[in-house]
């Protein structure tokens, strides 16, 4: 295929493409223009306030709305998916009910990002080369596809580390509360105001689950829905624990007892396994960085004696 016939390929393909998201274009500000209207008319028939209040809503909320309408158009039917999508966005610090619809139009609109950018590469062919340019569309459709993933992820994996790190000092202070005679519910709420400063995303789920308890959940769910959120090994055998003491009959606090010197070992064996480690992972550093140097260190003096005994 000689370059000519390359080209007017390319073009009808972007020109394709660029139809495709004239169209798409079009349908979006209809319906937008069709819910303009009708929340308008919606506004009409409301109290005065509420326009108010409407009225005085931050910068970032026209951004935040378009997101939800694009992921209500892009939202998953299927509501075991939504339910994990929403476990996923909890455990990433989202509690907004929203959450979901707005992290699905977020996507779309990276999508629709990649796809402008991908056409913008078109004009470029002639300068950098077809692979350049492609190579170019391949990132961007890739940071598309993967990047609000990754993003979730990231912030998964941050507050993760924070739960792990606080849940055996949170276990602590539920043993010394239990043991100076605080029931379970009240020693949560003692821990919540402690742990505050130190691991505050713990707190917030802490929290959350206070006011469970105190809306009258049982405790066998609230704690399995506390674990759930958190999304770590360890809140969900605390969690499994909790209930089967409570299903047998045990004592609170020597259960607690116990499994705090459990988590205790855990988390020295964590550390033990992590200094052990160490050492083989510092061996490709040592290899590809420091023994060149030692080795130029060791040789260099050597080489310049030897061509000043052995000159040329």
């Amino acid at each position: 295929m000689n370059p000519a016939d390359l080209q007017a390929y390319v073009t009808i393909a972007g020109a394709t493409l660029v139809g495709v998201a004239v169209i798409g274009v079009l349908f979006g500000l209809a319906g937008e223009v069709r819910l303009r209207l009708l929340r308008r008319s919606r506004f009409a028939e409301a109290p005065m306030h509420i326009a108010n209040v409407a009225e005085s809503a931050s910068l970032f909320e026209p951004v935040k709305n378009a997101f939800k309408r694009m992921g209500q158009q892009t939202a998953v039917r299927d509501p075991a998916k939504i339910s994990v999508l929403r476990n996923k966005l909890i455990q990433a610090g989202y509690f907004n009910r929203e959450a979901p619809l707005i992290y699905l139009g977020a996507r779309a609109a990276a999508l629709g990002a990649a796809t402008i950018a991908t056409l913008m590469t078109l004009p470029l062919m002639s300068r950098l080369g077809p692979q350049a340019a492609l190579l170019l569309a391949a990132i961007a459709v890739l940071l598309a596809l993967l990047g609000p993933e990754q993003v979730l992820s990231a912030r998964r994996r941050t507050r993760e580390r924070e739960y792990a790190d606080g849940f055996p000092d949170l276990l602590d202070l539920l043993v010394a509360s239990v043991q100076a005679g605080l029931s379970l519910d009240a020693a949560v709420s003692r821990c919540t105001d402690e742990l505050s400063r130190r691991y505050p995303q713990l707190v917030i789920h802490l929290k959350f689950l206070v006011l469970e308890l105190r809306a009258g959940r049982g405790r066998k769910e609230a704690w399995s829905g506390f674990a759930d959120r958190l999304g770590i090994d360890d809140a969900r055998s605390f969690a499994t624990m909790l209930r089967q003491a409570e299903d047998m009959g045990t004592s609170l606090g020597e259960t607690l007892t116990v499994f705090s010197r459990d988590m205790r070992a855990k988390r020295m064996l964590r550390a033990e396994e992590k200094a052990l480690a160490l050492p083989a992972k510092l061996t490709v550093p040592l290899i590809l960085f420091i023994f060149p140097c030692l080795l130029g260190v060791l040789m260099l003096p050597m080489i310049y004696r030897m061509m000043l005994v052995f000159p040329k």
